[in-house]
């Protein structure tokens, strides 16, 4: 079997994978647990390969993402409920009913607009579908990043009014929960200090919120600036022929304030 730029072979090759004694038998013990964990960390590739600026890993992980597409709609139609054909019929039919400023009578909206448009139309589409009667977070997937959940949920509950007027409110909801996380600990209850944790954490998330920015983002950006900085420490480190574990804590400190500097004066 040759590669191709079609998706027919794509499909082809999965169907060969997923036929039984002639494929594969690792492919062929999978079910859609199984493979869930496999697909959210491919997702994560391409937003990493997006974080870098790498085009061309960016080609190779969508390739990844779009062969667990693939994959679960094989083992659904495998089981009678729908192919890779109808998965395609359903996202073009979403895509033209929310986009009637594009594909219908509505024109000239703007961004704010289209984004109120959008989820007027998927409220409706949701009041369409027979379900018992949910509250006002439903529809948050457990198994999310926490960090993102968290954003969803706090979306979920602004729109009915649960909300900080603006990031000032949040940031003095903040300093609150830092004063319980540290009464905890004062009072040696670490274990009641890991939920009091939890509140700040969920509390910046909302904070990140008021601003406008992805709280997964942000913390990737941490990520990326620590190792960073603590790559500048390692390799000045080297050149001394010593390991960060030979240093004492106000070295490294030092030399993080050092690449702190040099970051900001570049």
């Amino acid at each position: 079997m040759t590669p191709s730029r079609d998706i027919g072979r794509l499909l082809e090759i999965m169907a060969a994978l997923r036929t039984p004694f002639s494929g594969c038998p690792w492919d062929l013990e999978q079910d859609f647990a199984s493979i869930a964990p496999y697909t959210i960390e491919e997702a994560y590739e391409v937003a990493d390969a997006i974080a870098r600026g790498d085009l061309a890993d960016l080609r190779e992980e969508l390739g990844d993402l779009l062969l667990q597409v693939v994959f679960h709609a094989r083992m659904a139609e495998e089981q009678g409920a729908f192919d890779f054909g109808g998965v395609v019929e359903a996202i073009t039919q979403k895509m033209i009913r929310r986009h009637p400023h594009v594909f219908g009578a509505a024109r000239d909206l703007s961004a704010d607009q289209v984004k109120a448009l959008w989820g007027e139309i998927k409220a409706a589409e949701k009041a369409g579908k027979p379900r018992p009667p949910e509250g006002a977070l439903a529809g948050v997937p457990v198994a999310m990043p926490a960090l993102t959940r968290a954003l969803k949920l706090q979306e979920k509950a602004g729109k009915v009014g649960f909300d900080w007027n603006d990031a000032k409110a949040v940031l003095a909801k903040i300093r609150e929960e830092i004063d319980e996380v540290e009464a905890e600990i004062d009072a040696g209850r670490l274990d009641l200090a890991e939920g009091e944790v939890g509140d700040l954490l969920f509390v910046v998330t909302n904070l990140a919120r008021h601003l406008k920015a992805d709280p997964e983002a942000a913390l990737r950006g941490a990520n990326a600036k620590f190792e960073r900085r603590f790559g500048f420490i390692e390799a000045a480190l080297a050149g001394q022929g010593r390991k960060p574990a030979e240093a004492t804590l106000a070295e490294m400190d030092a030399l993080w304030d050092e690449a702190k500097a040099r970051e900001k004066g570049a």
